[in-house]
């Protein structure tokens, strides 16, 4: 079940809005962290901005994998253990 949690601020003289403590932990933001504001149909949703930044890099990275040949986890594991031993092979050659 989704938790839909309300809130409001006042926008100050300068357009600024103090996000109220439970938004902020929900949002997994403290001092210093970044938001992103995506207006939607006239609505706007505020997110951590590390967390979007990492949505959009899933996105354009969608189907990448496949084509370098990695369709399962096991395939994933086979390529970092063969760089693991090519890596090691090259720095006992030193």
């Amino acid at each position: 079940m989704t938790e839909t949690l309300v809130n409001d601020a006042r926008v100050m003289s300068k357009g600024q809005v103090t996000i109220p403590k439970n938004i902020r932990a929900v949002l997994g933001v403290s001092t210093g962290d970044r938001v992103t504001f995506i207006v939607e149909n006239g609505q706007v949703r505020v997110i951590n901005s590390a967390i979007y930044a990492m949505q959009q890099f899933r996105r354009q990275m969608q189907g990448e994998a496949e084509k370098a040949g990695f369709n399962s986890e096991e395939d994933v594991a086979e390529w970092i253990t063969k760089s693991r031993r090519e890596e090691n092979e090259s720095n006992a050659n030193l």
